[in-house]
C-alpha cells in the first residue's frame, strides 16, 4: 500500500506516493530537513540534498572499507 507525502517548495506543493513502510522513515527525515507546515525555499532544498548526499557518500566509503578488510 502507498502513502502520499507532500511538501511545499517555492510556493508549490509537490506530492509523492511511496510505500507505507518507507513513508514512516521519510516523514521523519523530511521533518529534520524541511519546514513541513510551510514553504521551503529552493536554497534549503539544495542544502538538504547536499547534506543527504554527503551522508550517502560517507556510508559508501564505510561499506567499501569494510569490504576491503573482509577481502584481506
Amino acid at each position: 500500500m502507498s502513502k502520499k507525502i507532500g511538501l511545499y517548495i517555492g510556493g508549490r506543493r509537490f506530492d509523492v506516493d511511496v510505500d507505507e513502510e518507507f513513508a514512516k522513515f521519510l516523514e521523519v527525515q523530511m521533518e529534520n530537513d524541511f519546514n513541513i507546515e510551510g514553504n521551503n525555499e529552493l536554497k534549503s532544498v539544495m542544502q538538504a540534498y547536499v547534506r543527504r548526499t554527503y551522508e550517502l557518500y560517507m556510508q559508501n566509503k564505510d561499506v567499501k572499507s569494510i569490504l576491503d578488510k573482509l577481502e584481506e
